[in-house]
């Protein structure tokens, strides 16, 4: 029983000569949806409103027409103040544009509870019956 000392043509290794890419694509992958998950939480509303806790809520995963009422019961449609009389309409345009959305109201904790039924009323009568009340966790 001998040992082969020297390195011959026959025991040496085949060079790789491609890049395995499948590992750089789940990271990438993985990094868009981390981003995807993050983005929605950078956005802020710019009115002033103080959300009632609850230890009890569930996350939206679908497009958002963002609805706030400060405690005032002025209104924000979108980031843009809008009269009460106005809400059904605009709301119509933008379910036009993308049929699956869902209405996210923030309403201050000090708003009268009468103003928020009757925003949740005029996005019922526009057409939209998917939404959701937005609290901050306890």
């Amino acid at each position: 029983m001998a040992a082969k000392l020297s390195g011959g043509n026959n025991d040496e290794m085949p060079s790789i000569s491609e890049i395995n890419v499948t590992p750089f694509v789940d990271v990438v992958l993985v990094l868009l949806v981390i981003f995807m998950v993050t983005a929605p939480m950078l956005v802020r509303e710019q009115m002033n409103v103080n959300l009632p806790k609850a230890q009890s809520g569930e996350k939206s995963a679908s497009q958002s027409i963002a609805i706030v009422i400060d405690k005032d019961g002025n209104v924000q449609l979108s980031q843009k103040p809008i009269a009460m009389d106005q809400i059904e309409g605009a709301i119509k345009e933008l379910i036009s544009k993308n049929p699956n959305a869902q209405a996210v109201i923030s309403a201050d904790e000090n708003t009268h509870h009468g103003v928020v039924v009757h925003v949740m009323d005029l996005v019922k009568q526009a057409g939209l019956n998917h939404f959701a009340i937005q609290i901050e966790r306890r």
